[in-house]
């Protein structure tokens, strides 16, 4: 029944030849008619074979063949497969097959063996009975079609590239040495186009991904062809550094026939087509060169160029890649730069110059001086140095927010305590206005570090009191909100126009109205008060209705947790759990040595065992050798970034992952979360709320007490499972793999995790017992494959289950 070299088929021949068998002809008729059915087979072959090779779309090019295939043999069924590298099945392309066992052979645990077997058949496969050349190999036939097969591997340059299966030869006839030789024409023929078809698929997928990288990146780039001078492409950046430049009703290109360009020795010239062409002929390699773009009507645009001659392999030029980068932006950051030091420099010169003064009446006129005289010039010696002083931690708060590593040491405090104590110190000073506090009667304590939340609220009173009248009363409020207080601080005084409120706490944000009242944004003190109060894990923001109508800053900060509640407080839980026998271990993941210090003292000052490292391409061994409870992981690490490292560190999947990033943007946290992470903190941040993120993480990680998805009902503590209110018996393997799989639902469960949960430790586990078991499991829970409710393929990968939540 198998044959390599056509045996099957013995005394027999194809079918042109067999429909002249018996036909009552003259020799040189039947030989005539033979050739007619040759030629007309040959040109169907060659019809067959242009298809196959006029695309290079791969679906194309397998339904091509199959059916090509099909129709020149004469069977009914026909099916190819293709395998990756590694052998998983990519491709499955089916003709005359039903969509019902279409489904069942992608599902098929035993497939792959079958696949196996084949790729190692010395020859051709050949026989009259298919079910029962395959139920005599062990595999079960209950869902194929009987009849005849033919079937062989595909190789390409010696790789297994996949399959090729023909099978029910028309009225049952066995498969002949001619069908034999067309099976393997078209195997070379598509095994050849498999290979090109992926190569071409590779070449698309890497330039797609070079131009998306070209397009966004934030570096201008421009290609011309330097025989004409003319533009062949320009990415997004390059057509927003000059778009300043356009002239209404003229494209980006028409520039190139108004601008003029001068070059960092001064030379001037036109960007008109030839100019370019010109410059461009001269193959020059252009570094780091500052130019200056600008039109007729006086309008410039500053960019430091880079320009790259490409040759061909001749040495003849092809183009010249020219990259641009806006200096806009350093300019404008070293005008802020320039303005800050003018603004300390502005900040620290007055008090200096009260004490110079002072000092030297002191040493001149000593002797002229009564004592009430010389008091007051002390006094004001006294106040201020420590003006200045105040000033200097100042500066000293802003790089230690700037650098992430400002901390703060919150404790449950009473507000009011806080806040008393900040009005004394304000209203200690050289100051005219009233202070009016509005504490709701019922507050609750709240988590602070109480010399960091009274330096917030001095800094609040002094900023509204710079910008209020002189008689104006300041008025302070404060309510609980949810599991926060809120904390607002209102003055009187010009207000804020609505598209400025967002810069107000950045030290660099400039103030363009015509007073320029509020200085560079709001100066140090909102600024530190940001950083401070994000260090709480509150937040801050500004509210006005408008010019003169006052301004209101109001800022929250966490409750602490009442007494014989269950304690969102950590210090004292993460206590808890360092009295257990096993501390809870936390990995830490960040390329910054000062971060990394931070986060083991926090981790280590709290009882829990702390494991850091730098090098982001020891995460999985280290996750497999330490076995963390949790993972801190740095959203951007040198050479990678934690987004792309969930996507391919199969061990972060089956831990709780909190990110930790300078980087507060909302689609930067969105696309986090969305990869499973468990939390996302931002930079700055204090150890009491790193501490509470963890144990609130590591809380929602812990099995939950039952998982329900539509019938199906699993109780994890009883390791009961129900379908429609119907007890399912389970062995402990099948319940442990549908727990692995219900505890990340919503997510794709790899074949290497599931082994690693399920069969960790286990010799000779693979991916065909996770198939084998899988089948089990949806046996049992009465659930068709065919179209699955529960567990999901995610063919070549793994299985999914849907989140209860979102289906």
């Amino acid at each position: 029944m198998l044959s390599g070299n056509g045996a099957a088929g013995a005394g027999t021949v194809g079918p042109a030849a067999g429909n002249l068998e018996g036909a009552q002809l003259p020799d040189h008729e039947a030989l005539k008619r033979e050739v007619e059915i040759l030629r007309e087979r040959l040109s169907r072959l060659s019809a067959a074979s242009l298809r196959i090779s006029s695309t290079l779309d791969l679906d194309t090019v397998l339904r091509e063949t199959v059916e090509s295939a099909c129709a020149l043999t004469g069977s009914r069924y026909g099916v190819i497969t293709t395998v990756d590298e590694a052998g998983q099945v990519e491709e499955f392309v089916s003709v005359g097959i039903s969509a019902e066992v279409h489904n069942r052979i992608e599902e098929w645990t035993e497939g792959i063996p079958l696949f196996e077997h084949l790729r190692d058949l010395p020859a051709p496969l050949r026989t009259t009975d298919l079910t029962g050349y395959f139920r005599d190999l062990g595999f079960t036939t209950d869902f194929l079609p009987s009849g005849t097969l033919m079937g062989m591997p595909m190789r390409h340059s010696g790789t297994h590239v996949g399959n090729f299966w023909l099978a029910g030869k028309a009225d049952g006839r066995e498969y002949t040495t001619e069908d034999e030789e067309l099976l393997v024409l078209f195997t070379s023929q598509a095994a050849t186009a498999i290979a090109n078809a992926r190569t071409y698929r590779d070449e698309q997928r890497a330039r797609n991904n070079l131009e998306a990288l070209v397009d966004t990146s934030p570096v201008g780039v421009m290609v011309f062809d330097p025989t004409t001078g003319s533009p062949l492409s320009f990415n997004r950046e390059a057509k927003r550094i000059v778009s300043s430049l356009r002239v209404p009703g003229h494209t980006v290109e028409d520039l190139l026939r108004l601008a003029t360009c001068r070059r960092g020795d001064g030379r001037e010239f036109a960007l008109d087509e030839l100019a370019i062409a010109r410059e461009l002929s001269q193959a020059q390699t252009v570094r780091a060169e500052e130019i200056v773009l600008s039109v007729p009507d006086g309008r410039s645009v500053t960019a430091l160029v880079n320009a790259t001659p490409i040759r061909a392999s001749d040495g003849t030029l092809e183009t010249v890649v020219v990259t641009m980068q806006d200096l806009a932006p350093l300019e404008e950051l070293e005008r802020m730069r320039a303005e800050f030091l003018w603004m300390v420099s502005h900040e620290l010169r007055a008090p200096l110059t009260s004490i110079k003064g002072s000092a030297s009446t002191l040493l001149e006129s000593a002797e002229t001086l009564d004592p009430a005289e010389m008091s007051e010039f002390y006094r004001i010696i006294a106040e201020q140095a420590d003006h200045m002083r105040r000033l200097i931690s100042d500066l000293l708060d802003a790089g230690r927010i700037d650098s992430g590593s400002l901390s703060v040491s919150a404790e449950p405090t009473e507000l009011a305590k806080l806040v008393d104590r900040a009005r004394m110190t304000f209203l200690s000073g050289p100051r005219t206005h009233d202070l009016v506090i509005d504490l709701s009667p019922d507050l609750p304590k709240i988590m602070a570090d109480r010399r960091r939340i009274e330096q917030v609220l001095t800094n609040l009173f002094t900023n509204a009191a710079r910008h209020s009248p002189a008689t104006a009363p300041i008025r302070l409020a404060a309510v609980r909100d949810g599991h926060h207080v809120a904390v607002s601080v209102r003055d009187e005084g010009a207000g804020i126009p609505p598209e400025r409120l967002q810069h107000l706490f950045r030290k660099f944000a400039r103030d363009d109205g015509a007073e320029s009242a509020r200085g560079i944004g709001g100066g140090l003190g909102l600024a530190i008060c940001k950083g401070l109060v994000e260090g709480h894990g509150g937040r801050i923001w500004a509210e006005s209705d408008g010019a003169g109508r006052g301004t209101c800053v109001t800022f929250t900060l966490p409750v602490a947790a009442e007494p014989g509640a269950v304690t969102s407080a950590p210090r004292r839980t993460v206590a808890e759990r360092a009295t257990q026998t096993e501390q809870t271990r936390v990995l830490a993941v960040d390329d910054d040595p000062q971060a990394l210090r931070y986060i083991r003292d926090a981790l280590t000052g709290a009882g829990l065992d702390a494991i850091v490292t730098g090098d982001h391409r020891e995460l999985a061994r280290v996750i497999q050798t330490e076995k963390p409870d949790l993972v801190l992981l740095d959203l951007m690490l040198q050479d990678t970034d934690g987004i792309k490292l969930m996507q391919t560190v199969p061990e972060l999947a089956a831990l709780p992952v909190i990110f930790i990033s300078a980087y507060g943007r909302d689609e930067t946290i969105v696309r986090a979360l969305e990869t499973g992470a468990a939390d996302y903190i931002v930079k700055p941040f204090s150890a009491n709320e790193l501490l509470a993120r963890i144990q609130t993480a590591l809380r929602a990680h812990g099995d939950p007490e039952r998982f329900r998805l539509g019938d199906l009902t699993i109780h994890y503590e009883e390791r009961q499972v129900f379908v429609a209110g119907r007890e399912i018996v389970l062995t402990a393997t099948e319940f442990d793999l549908l727990r692995a799989l219900s505890l990340n639902a919503g997510r794709v469960s790899t074949f290497e995790m599931l082994l690693r949960d399920v069969w960790s430790g286990r010799k000779h586990a693979n991916a065909d017992l996770v198939r084998a078991f899988i089948k089990k499991l949806r046996n049992k829970l009465g659930e068709d494959p065919r179209a699955p409710v529960w567990i999901f393929n995610q063919r070549g990968v793994g299985y999914r289950m849907p989140n209860p939540l979102r289906g």
